[in-house]
């Protein structure tokens, strides 16, 4: 549900404050990704751990996110966002406790469990207290605040672990992340009241099928499914873009490292330039994303047709992650217009779980492409599910009509 309020009456520090600090507990879920693979090395070295017993730890914590997310959206919608995102920093601090005592494989695998459930959350939590509390002439940069945090959130997420590592050692680095994911908690505690939101209240004798009725709205689907494409294509170039980089133009890995991190931080200045797109093109959220992943797809199938130099591929495929950073908060504007009133929570954490679905199957399918040497096919395969993206996003405005 939308703040009906005029923006010139709501002064900009309060909608900041709200924007501030769920940008914030965004940012630290997207620190939770990387919690488990960046010591993957050291879980190696200490337990002697294979890489299909570390990807399972990945697929567990996948798993429960994808199905604590759609669950999630019914609980935010219950009891409100704040207590939920309360509990999701706690599982949080948890986790990363439990990881600095772990001494053997069950107990990593508690560790992925916890990240998952406190994963969950944020989705449902976070845009039910956006569209609940920001001016809805300012949702548009919101979500692109929204966006930008969490690809910040990865960023850190390495200097900060491996830094505390080279220095300690990689318990105390999980020890500093319970610190870090505690002070949060802490600071969104203290501004509570910025956070509190309003349940959804059904008639007297409202029965189960009436909270389950959004599931028959087609569009929910179809967003859904666009979030499981373009998930696969994000996991695609985390996962292999450095092994393909080497393999196809013999790059050193730090030049193929450094290609990745260009992606990232030119997805977060196309979620910057986004921002504006949303705010002033809300009712054509779907021509923004389909034309910004069509764009992505060109410049993936690019890389991977093996027609460009290193130089090139490397430039071009950072490119593609400034499209999609671009269509990025449009994207989040494009699921809010097709969002039934007073489902918010529930639409957004079923959609958002399809980033579950897609992270988890992406690794199995294309792994097997990597392993028999398609590398450019590999590149050319996210291209396509790109493509695939476009129709679909089209097909959630189509729909939204009829909301």
């Amino acid at each position: 549900m939308t703040s009906p309020l005029d923006p010139h009456a709501v002064p900009w520090r309060d909608d900041a404050a709200v924007i501030g600090l769920v940008g914030l507990a965004h940012a630290g879920s997207h620190f939770s990704h990387l919690l488990l693979p960046l010591m993957f090395p050291v879980f190696i070295q200490t337990f002697g751990l294979s890489y299909a017993e570390l990807g399972l730890l990945m697929s567990v914590f996948f798993v429960v996110s994808g199905i604590g997310q759609a669950s999630a959206g019914f609980l935010v919608d219950r009891v409100g966002a704040r207590p939920v995102l309360f509990a999701a920093m706690t599982a949080f601090v948890l986790a990363c406790l439990l990881a600095s005592v772990a001494h053997n494989y069950t107990t990593l695998m508690g560790v992925a469990v916890l990240l998952g459930l406190g994963n969950s959350t944020f989705h449902p939590a976070d845009f039910t207290i956006l569209n609940q509390k920001v001016s809805a002439q300012r949702l548009g940069y919101a979500f692109s605040v929204h966006a930008l945090t969490g690809n910040l959130g990865w960023a850190v997420a390495p200097i900060f672990m491996v830094g505390l590592s080279s220095l300690f050692d990689w318990r105390v680095a999980y020890l500093g992340a319970a610190l870090m994911f505690s002070g949060i908690l802490l600071l969104l505690v203290w501004h509570r009241a910025n956070l509190i939101t309003h349940q959804t209240v059904h008639p007297e004798g409202a029965n189960q099928v009436h909270t389950l009725a959004f599931l028959k709205n087609t569009v929910v689907w179809w967003c859904f499914g666009f979030f499981m494409l373009t998930a696969m294509t994000l996991v695609i170039v985390q996962s292999f873009s450095v092994s393909i980089l080497q393999a196809m133009h013999g790059v050193t890995f730090e030049a193929a490292t450094m290609t990745l991190t260009a992606y990232m931080l030119c997805a977060a200045a196309g979620v910057v330039i986004g921002g504006f797109f949303a705010a002033r093109l809300p009712q054509q959220s779907e021509w923004v994303v389909a034309v910004c992943m069509a764009i992505a797809a060109l410049f993936m199938a690019l890389c991977g047709s093996g027609w460009l130099g290193a130089t090139a591929t490397m430039v071009v495929l950072a490119l593609t992650g400034l499209a999609i950073g671009v269509g990025g908060p449009s994207r989040d504007m494009m699921i809010k217009n097709a969002t039934p009133k007073g489902a918010t929570g529930r639409v957004y954490g079923m959609v958002y779980s399809g980033i579950d679905v897609g992270s988890a199957i992406t690794p199995l399918m294309f792994g097997v492409f990597m392993d028999r040497g398609w590398f450019g096919s590999t590149l050319i395969g996210a291209a396509l599910v790109l493509l695939l993206s476009v129709w679909v996003a089209l097909a959630v405005g189509r729909r939204t009509v009829h909301v």
